[in-house]
């Protein structure tokens, strides 16, 4: 596993005692989300807007232009996105979800149902702000986290066809490539296909998730015989001809601080977005961004389906994995590329459900070695009471380490592996967790806790 570039500029990283952060931890209400960046090690909290600019990135920051409308740094974003995706209108967000609220907003009706491979947080609120429902149809080869079947992102097609003949009224099937409430796992050409033929015959919209799109253009490429002499940059192109549209956050595979898009081919529907997006984020072709966010995500998009750089970030992937097994701590299977998934629930057998499996050995990693993590169990997914009872847990104890692109080398990632093996040693002293202040909405951002022992 060889990084294919070099060092130009380095940051420190704190390095704390276990009394410090012991101190602060309690201080953040036990919610990882709280603590600053003084306090972390290691921060694999999220992938999102947390990579490293490359020489180029930067150099076209430089070429940003700022003017209010119709920018150069527009027109230069608005020609590799239509390149790499083919979509007749493109617009530029702050964020993804900016994009998803634009969408939705103009594309569906309270009531109405989104279906999806499994939708992520922020998507789940924006729906569900709108007064929409939201359906999650994973894979029945999601519901094994130890097989090495290479495509468990995958939308459950079966399910999908008898949702779509009725009776309920469904607005839009959203795909999320890679499937990353779903274990980080890709979405195969092959799903793609036939789910877009399913929508296309009930006329309902097929949109994609498309903040990794990259990263399962590569899997497809690794796992998908029929694509296994394409350039990932051929299958990204033809994963978006599937679609009538996406939204991204181009934090992820547009490797930038900041950045957004939304494509759509439908005109009448593009208008709407427009008149939305001006009114809440910005002029059409800035869309909330300055000329030189504009400008690096233009590059980060040439640069993010490079084989080798896509190559080297599954290795590091894989290599975690490894790392945790080596350290007696299972993952989900096989590894897909942003992040590695702990299998919490398997490592912490006396932790129930309702005192949050996976947050205790979230909280245990920054505790024992400052390592920032976020869990996608009970906590996030389960279905809990106004007073913070569990009614309904996830069904899996999930904690995932989300790796920055281009930031931590091997040494770091061993690093991870050694404090998860001194975990390893004594999981009876991991404590459990319960909620003393739980949100109505995207509860893990702000929920406040308290160490049950």
């Amino acid at each position: 596993m060889m990084e294919p570039y070099r060092i130009k500029v380095v940051e420190p990283i704190p390095i704390t005692t276990r009394s410090y952060r012991e101190r602060v931890y309690g201080e953040a209400w036990y919610n990882q989300f709280n603590l600053t960046a003084d306090d972390v090690t290691i921060d694999l909290l999220s992938d999102s807007g947390t990579g490293a600019l490359s020489a180029e990135q930067q150099a076209a920051g430089m070429r940003g232009d700022e003017t209010y409308a119709g920018a150069r740094s527009f027109f230069r974003f608005r020609d590799v996105v239509e390149d790499l995706t083919g979509y007749s209108h493109i617009f530029p967000v702050h964020q993804g979800r900016a994009a998803e609220r634009i969408l939705f907003t103009a594309l569906l009706k309270p009531g109405q149902i989104s279906l999806g491979n499994t939708h992520f947080d922020t998507t789940r609120a924006n729906l569900e702000l709108l007064g929409c429902v939201v359906r999650d149809i994973p894979c029945q080869e999601a519901k094994n986290l130890d097989s090495d079947d290479p495509f468990k992102g995958d939308i459950d097609l079966v399910a999908l066809k008898k949702a779509l003949k009725g009776p309920d009224d469904v607005g839009i099937v959203l795909m999320t490539i890679t499937n990353n409430g779903g274990g980080g796992q890709p979405v195969s050409m092959a799903n793609l296909k036939a789910a877009s033929k399913l929508c296309r015959k009930h006329g309902v919209p097929f949109i994609l998730d498309a903040a990794r799109f990259a990263e399962n253009a590569w899997l497809v490429t690794q796992r998908e015989e029929a694509f296994r002499d394409h350039t990932p940059l051929e299958v990204a192109r033809l994963a978006f001809g599937l679609a009538d549209g996406c939204v991204a956050s181009l934090k992820k595979d547009g490797i930038v601080h900041m950045g957004g898009m939304l494509g759509v081919n439908d005109p009448e529907l593009a208008k709407r977005c427009e008149l939305l997006l001006m009114a809440t984020e910005g002029f059409r072709t800035y869309g909330g961004l300055s000329g030189r966010d504009l400008d690096m995500i233009a590059q980060g998009l040439l640069e993010v389906t490079d084989p080798e750089y896509l190559r080297a970030r599954a290795a590091a992937t894989e290599y975690l994995a490894e790392c945790a097994r080596q350290a007696g701590v299972d993952s989900v299977r096989p590894a897909g590329i942003h992040a590695v998934y702990l299998n919490a629930g398997r490592l912490l057998p006396h932790i129930p459900p309702s005192r949050f499996t996976g947050h205790a050995l979230a909280s245990e990693l920054y505790l024992a070695g400052g390592i920032r993590c976020a869990e996608l169990g009970s906590l996030y997914l389960g279905e809990i009471t106004e007073s913070g009872e569990l009614i309904t847990p996830a069904p899996f104890e999930l904690v995932r380490l989300a790796i920055p692109r281009r930031v931590y080398t091997k040494s770091h990632l061993e690093y991870v592996g050694e404090t998860l093996a001194e975990i390893a040693k004594n999981v009876e002293k991991v404590p459990g967790y319960r909620l003393v202040e739980a949100p109505a909405i995207l509860r893990p951002f702000r929920a406040r806790l308290e160490q049950v022992r």
